[in-house]
């Protein structure tokens, strides 16, 4: 996966973990944030290293977004990301236009008006 791939797009870039008690908290709005904006681009990248548990969560969450499993973190240390959950918003030139550490109320009127402001 490559996120110049998405270049054009906004794109709310998550690291996460299904142990994560915040980031299981969070989940219900991104989803809900997915599925009331279609043109944004999720991207959630697990840090799990139990398959398993990955798996498991992306059924039974019916998580439908963007996911991938990084277990070993390499796509985290790119961007310097060591809490989860921890999200960049990038705009549609590719740049990072914000960061924001911890959960997102991803449903809240002042968040989603930004992403449509990008």
């Amino acid at each position: 996966m490559h996120l110049a791939s998405y270049r054009g797009r906004v794109v709310v870039l998550n690291f996460w973990a299904t142990w994560c008690g915040p980031c299981v908290a969070e989940t219900p709005s991104l989803l809900q944030l997915h599925h009331d904006l279609p043109d944004l681009a999720i991207v959630a990248v697990s840090v799990d290293e139990d398959a398993d548990a990955y798996n498991h969560f992306i059924a039974s969450r019916h998580v439908d977004l963007i996911t991938v499993r990084d277990p070993r973190e390499n796509a985290a240390h790119l961007f310097h990301s060591s809490m989860w959950p921890e999200s960049y918003i990038i705009d549609r030139q590719g740049v990072i236009r914000r960061k924001i550490v911890g959960a997102q109320d991803w449903s809240s009127p002042e968040i989603r008006a930004y992403l449509k402001s990008l």
